[in-house]
């Protein structure tokens, strides 16, 4: 059993540059530079029904990327453009879609997986632009965690906070927030839109916002990861 494993979250933006050119290709070597066993997606899907993927199957596949199963018909990554890859010995034994509440429509994705250090739960969302909305949406997913219970659990994506995260303490009871870096936007960071939220069991061993090019270019976030122990 591995003591550590990594975890990133990236907001693709539909793999749509700064250049404003949709490139896969380059979206996919900025994931493969994190160097994650496990990577939360959001707006990996196009907009439009029926919300193709933006980054195509094939590619993952052939480098390595296992495709967790949220995708709908139509050739998706995801639900609500929420998207899960791992690689290696990570494994999924169970999963589940998550409506969230707001006026966007808003979902998160939930897989209990088998990973080197364990039991592990990990949910990814992408959060409401209104912070009434992000503290319901919030609310509900930190409510998931406690319901489910028994396994330690990691809640990333992209939560469009642009304050202290103290701003949430009162939505997120028995989770701590990662001390994560600005990755927004690319060019200059000025936030830490990305994040992670631990339940207990977990800690976090080491973070980093991943700057390498050419993820300066290739979306309007920087993917963060960070490296977690069992406790």
């Amino acid at each position: 059993m591995s003591d550590t494993l990594r975890i990133a979250t990236y907001n693709l933006q539909k793999c749509v540059g700064l250049d404003m050119r949709r490139r896969p290709d380059r979206s996919l070597q900025v994931i493969n530079a994190l160097k994650a066993d496990i990577v939360i997606l959001q707006e990996a899907d196009k907009r439009l029904p029926p919300r193709p993927a933006a980054l195509p199957h094939d590619i993952l596949n052939h480098h390595g990327w296992h495709i967790l199963p949220f995708g709908q018909v139509g050739g998706s990554l995801g639900w609500h453009g929420n998207a899960m890859l791992v690689k290696g010995s990570v494994t999924m034994t169970d999963s589940q879609k998550l409506d969230l509440p707001g006026l966007e429509p808003r979902g998160a994705i939930c897989a209990e997986l088998e990973t080197p250090i364990g039991p592990l739960r990990i949910i990814g969302t992408h959060l409401g632009l209104i912070r009434r909305y992000r503290l319901m949406q919030l609310s509900l997913l930190t409510r998931h965690m406690r319901d489910k219970g028994g396994m330690p659990t990691v809640l990333a994506g992209d939560f469009n906070e642009w304050g202290s995260k103290a701003a949430l303490d009162a939505a997120t009871p028995g989770v701590t927030f990662a001390d994560t870096g600005h990755s927004f936007p690319a060019p200059r960071p000025i936030a830490a839109l990305d994040a992670f939220a631990l339940s207990k069991g977990i800690k976090v061993t080491d973070t980093q916002v991943h700057r390498e090019r050419p993820a300066h270019i290739a979306s309007d976030h920087l993917p963060v990861w960070i490296d977690i122990q069992r406790t």
